[in-house]
């Protein structure tokens, strides 16, 4: 079964993740999401299978939900998933998903859940 990782090379947790993975022997899918935004019904995938929604997956501490105000606004799920596409920088990361499944390399232990 593939393993996939919506991956950021510059962030230390994204690398961490995918060394964790690359070390179990796992050859992993990586998608440069800052290159590759996910569309938004990729989204909804990711969501779902991390059982979030979509704002707890959004980067509070980017420039850019500050700039749009996100804190402040009452977001609908269609347009928070629009936002994440639009601004992939929100995409809070590394994500990892295999089947069914998904985390968020957030401690990068997490992913061992999967592996």
């Amino acid at each position: 079964m593939t393993v996939r990782i919506y991956h950021n090379p510059r962030c230390s947790k994204s690398r961490q993740t995918l060394k964790l993975i690359e070390d179990a022997g796992i050859e992993p899918e990586i998608i440069d999401y800052l290159k590759s935004p996910p569309s938004v019904e990729e989204l909804e995938q990711i969501v779902s299978k991390l059982k979030l929604e979509p704002q707890e997956l959004m980067r509070k501490g980017e420039a850019i939900y500050k700039e749009l105000g996100l804190a402040e606004r009452d977001l609908s799920r269609q347009e928070a998933l629009q936002l994440l596409h639009d601004y992939p920088k929100l995409i809070e990361r590394p994500i990892v998903m295999k089947g069914a499944r998904a985390v968020l390399g957030r401690p990068p232990e997490n992913v061992s859940k999967l592996l």
